[in-house]
């Protein structure tokens, strides 16, 4: 249909696309403020707890370049509808939990559709916008929404959990569902990838399952490190990944292709995003937790309280950028984490009658700074050097890598957090040991960040021209 085509079309497009990039950004946060009324609602354990968010960023890290691979072969905009029918059935069936079981099935299900929505959106947006100027203002509105979404799913679930119901921090997506169906109809057109396409079913299967059993490993650490279950698990996700990178280094059109992650530079930009990820999901869940349950702010109120942390990361970005055009992104990538590591010191020093002002803020101010100069030369370095035909597969695996590390992180955390309670999991009475355990995880996550620094140390070698190379193969790729 001509109207498809059309310049007031494709911008109709670009507003589908970016509320349906932001509802699967927020999605992953907007459920952390709701956790505790959900727990006392549906009285799940605190190990429950932590799989409500788990389960959504495993699944979207597990599936995500499965997801890429259906939406080129199969049709972006009949992956992206089945995508979005998929997660709205998925809130709303999380919506209507009654047990913690079902509400973490629920948001295993919500990242398995929003694997095939994110890839689906990005790709349709780039044969919609195929080049120009237009294409540059497309990409930025739709990279700013990306960025907001945090803090919007932060802001918007404390509005929902204190004025309505938990519950709506899940059912709200139907707005977005019916709103992108709509749009799909109206505004976007059908685009596959050409040539023969080849599904890598066998690593597809076997990645999610090392994944999964890895993180499931992590997440048993809680009842003991040296448990039976624990090594199991964790040496099953390990031996299943080495059998991944077996699979993909034979197969011929494999789901990963190696030369991706093997790059020095490249590789150890993943390794940075899967640490980085571990401490944005997991110790900000503990965060919401200690203003909510220790310092007794309302849902509404410890949502505003976390927005220093995107707001500080979003004022510092232009100046990372500018900073990265001129010493390249090695110093930022050890100076980065070394920032953040620093604010997580100061907030593990958390009391349960400390002021937020005091104790909280500056922390949360300084970590947003510091993230701003990790973000910014990672998002140049995941595409340093790969070939057009690889950029999806590289944008998708530090996509993973942040929802995995997340996932991961958050199960360490959570048995750091269990330690430090002395197994009393249900200890929400004692605000002074609850403020103490969640310092603990806060002293792991500044652990993690100073190994962030020493990988970018040891293995970050990008020079100024190679930056300047790198953003070259990015608009190879997107136009």
């Amino acid at each position: 249909m001509p109207a498809r085509t059309s310049p007031s079309t494709r911008w109709w497009a670009l507003i589908v696309l970016a509320l349906t990039q932001l509802v699967v950004v927020l999605d992953g946060t907007i459920v952390n403020i709701a956790l505790p009324q959900a727990q006392a609602d549906l009285g799940f354990s605190d190990g429950q707890r932590q799989w409500v968010v788990t389960a959504y960023a495993l699944a979207f890290g597990a599936l995500l370049l499965l997801g890429g691979r259906i939406a080129d072969y199969w049709g972006r905009k009949r992956t992206y509808v089945v995508g979005m029918i998929g997660f709205g059935a998925a809130s709303a069936f999380g919506g209507l939990a009654q047990s913690g079981a079902e509400l973490i099935i629920a948001r295993g299900l919500q990242g398995a559709f929003a694997a095939m929505l994110a890839p689906a959106a990005l790709a349709l947006l780039t044969v919609t916008f195929p080049s120009g100027r237009d294409r540059n203002v497309a990409f930025a509105v739709f990279g700013t929404v990306a960025g907001a979404g945090a803090a919007v799913g932060l802001v918007l679930g404390g509005v929902l959990t204190e004025f309505a119901d938990w519950r709506w921090c899940l059912l709200v997506n139907l707005f977005f569902v019916v709103v992108g169906l709509v749009g799909a109809a109206l505004f976007l057109s059908e685009s596959r990838a050409g040539g023969e396409n080849r599904y890598d079913w066998p690593g597809a299967v076997v990645v999610t399952l090392g994944l999964g059993s890895l993180v499931y490993g992590f997440s048993l650490a809680e009842i003991g490190w040296g448990s039976p279950w624990t090594i199991g698990f964790l040496a099953a996700g390990v031996l299943l990944l080495v059998l991944f990178v077996w699979i993909e280094a034979t197969v011929a059109q494999p789901l990963l292709p190696l030369r991706v992650v093997t790059d020095r530079v490249r590789g150890g930009a993943f390794l940075i995003q899967a640490v980085a990820g571990s401490v944005m999901i997991g110790s900000t869940l503990y965060l919401t937790f200690h203003l909510q349950i220790v310092l007794g702010m309302p849902a509404l109120w410890a949502g505003i309280a976390s927005l220093p942390i995107p707001l500080a990361t979003m004022v510092a970005a232009p100046f990372a950028t500018r900073m990265l055009s001129k010493i390249g992104p090695r110093p930022l990538l050890i100076g980065g984490p070394l920032i953040v590591a620093a604010s997580l010191l100061y907030l593990s020093r958390i009391t349960a009658d400390g002021a937020y002002a005091v104790e909280v803020l500056p922390a949360l101010i300084v970590m947003g700074v510091g993230m701003g100069f990790i973000f910014v030369p990672l998002q140049n370095l995941a595409l340093y050097g790969v070939a057009p035909h690889d950029a999806g597969a590289a944008s998708a695996t530090a996509n993973s890598a942040m929802q995995i590390g997340g996932s991961i992180g958050l199960s360490v955390f959570t048995a750091i957090y269990a330690a430090a309670l002395g197994g009393m999991e249900h200890a929400v009475g004692d605000a002074a040991q609850l403020a103490s355990a969640y310092g603990a995880t806060f002293v792991a996550a500044a652990i993690g960040m100073v190994l962030a620094a020493v990988i970018a140390l040891v293995l970050v070698r990008g020079t100024k021209a190679q930056v300047i190379s790198s953003e070259k193969d990015v608009l190879v790729h997107v136009e």
